[in-house]
């Protein structure tokens, strides 16, 4: 199953959905921690472009979701 290209916006709305908040931003970077996880830790970057697939990727595997839960959170 093919990953969608998603918007910064649209996957930080989608990973408050599981649990996760916004600790800070600094610069063009959003660092989101798990409210009962305190070892997930993503970093998302906030830009006017589509989230690279690597990138996508990579942060799914750093909030410990799958492929089809997030598009399930879509």
């Amino acid at each position: 199953m093919a990953l969608l290209v998603v918007k910064p916006k649209q996957l930080i709305k989608s990973l408050k959905k599981v649990g996760f908040y916004i600790h800070h931003q600094s610069g063009n970077h959003a660092r989101l921690l798990h409210k009962t996880k305190p070892n997930l830790r993503v970093t998302v970057p906030i830009h006017s472009k589509d989230i690279p697939k690597g990138t996508l990727h990579r942060i799914l595997k750093q909030a410990d979701l799958t492929k089809e839960e997030f598009i399930d959170l879509m």
